[in-house]
């Protein structure tokens, strides 16, 4: 479809996604009363910037059931992630929804190049976490062969890569760089003994640099893929084999990029925190979703010759962001960095502590080459790491070098972030 085509679509779903959510959620019917609207108030798409946000902490409030949109006897699924007072994110999902997020991750194996002739190992968490039973259901809907593996024991992961011939891994970018070392140390080489030709990485920020050294390690295409809990899961968008953006699913969701602080929508191209709207949602319609992630979405149509909107990479989340003595740091700035310096190992860790004036410290581990290399001059490493993160963060940095392997490695989601200071 052409962009017009999909706004058409967008203009009449939108309608009745806010009549459908009005009608069957109290909590979405007390917003609008409270903002003076109704559903009528929206006629054209441009009229959505009137509809009150929902936001993380509206999980936390109506949790568990308040969100939900139909009787219980309807649901035939839950996930859930962590929510921010302990209670975790609850979504829901009726045997329409799961259907549309089947075929929604379908989407994104096919704009991603993976066929039918593949063979995808699934290194996502299965559970209450959406992404494995995400990937694995779109991957059988494409009619790939799947190695349901989850996360954990590495070795065997490895020893099912070459076995099987594996073609496809899912899995977050910070276990695929963890693989990229684990490989070798099994005394493979990735290009060779392993048959890898795409990988899909998502739930976490992760940097071109870390893009270029999973490439590069295994031969692999590297596609980044985006989505979350309260929006199905992952399959809201990917990027295509362009890497230029991610594409966005059109007809499935709206989406803004609003100012931050203000809660404007912004012109087209802007950077500023994505806020998205679901179409099609039977169990727990979501509209105006405040996402915290920060990025630009453009409708230019794309080599490929999709015209879905793309979000031009995602720049981080708000929520992850540091602010150090008055300047905003985000992780993926320091990784940008590490990950250009050939000395370095790509595991890392950032403790921000506060003795009187917040101070933000880096550890990095060394290659096994450079730390066992006695004549190495490592103050002159560590001073020009820092120069490099000076320039980038404009705020200083202090580097400690570690020893290979004494950072935590993760099998899941990384924890980059270590944040001591005491909150007042």
């Amino acid at each position: 479809m052409k962009a017009e085509q999909i706004r058409q679509i967008q203009a009449r779903k939108i309608k009745k996604i806010i009549n459908y959510a009005y009608r069957n959620v109290p909590v979405i019917k007390r917003k609008f009363k409270d903002a003076g609207i109704s559903p009528e108030t929206i006629k054209t798409v441009d009229d959505v910037a009137k509809v009150p946000f929902t936001t993380k902490e509206d999980f936390a409030r109506n949790y568990p059931f308040g969100l939900m949109a139909v009787k219980p006897e309807k649901v035939v699924r839950i996930h859930a992630s962590s929510g921010t007072t302990g209670k975790p994110k609850v979504v829901y999902y009726t045997k329409k929804d799961i259907e549309t997020w089947t075929r929604l991750m379908a989407r994104l194996y096919d704009c991603a190049g993976v066929t039918n002739k593949d063979i995808v190992q699934n290194m996502y968490g299965y559970g209450l976490f959406t992404g494995g039973l995400g990937f694995h259901y779109g991957a059988e809907r494409i009619g790939a062969m799947v190695v349901p593996a989850a996360t954990g024991n590495t070795k065997r992961q490895i020893m099912l890569m070459k076995d099987f011939g594996t073609t496809v891994i899912a899995c977050t970018p910070s276990y695929a760089l963890y693989l990229c070392e684990a490989v070798k140390a099994e005394g493979l080489d990735p290009k060779k003994d392993l048959r890898l030709r795409i990988g899909l990485f998502g739930a976490e920020p992760w940097s071109e640099e870390a893009r270029k050294k999973i490439q590069e390690t295994f031969g692999l295409l590297a596609i980044d893929c985006y989505g979350m809990s309260e929006l199905y899961g992952p399959g809201v968008a990917c990027e295509c084999p362009e890497q230029n953006g991610l594409h966005v699913w059109g007809d499935e969701f709206y989406i803004e990029t609003i100012n931050p602080e203000t809660g404007e929508v912004l012109e087209e191209g802007k950077e500023g925190e994505l806020v998205i709207t679901m179409l099609n949602r039977e169990a727990m319609p979501i509209l105006r979703y405040r996402t915290r992630d920060l990025g630009r979405v453009i409708w230019e149509e794309c080599e490929c010759g999709r015209a879905h909107p793309r979000i031009m990479r995602i720049k981080g989340r708000s929520d992850d962001m540091l602010i150090i003595g008055g300047v905003n740091v985000f992780p993926s700035q320091i990784e940008h960095v590490l990950l250009q310096i050939p000395e370095l190992a790509e595991f890392y860790q950032i403790v921000v502590t506060h003795d009187k004036l917040d101070r933000l410290n880096v550890q990095v581990e060394l290659k096994p080459e450079v730390a066992q290399d006695k004549n190495y001059n490592l103050e002159k490493l560590k001073s020009n790491i820092e120069s490099d993160l000076l320039s980038v963060l404009s705020i200083h940095a202090n580097v400690e070098l570690m020893q290979p392997g004494t950072l935590p490695r993760t099998e899941g989601k990384a924890k980059r972030v270590l944040d001591l200071r005491k909150k007042e």
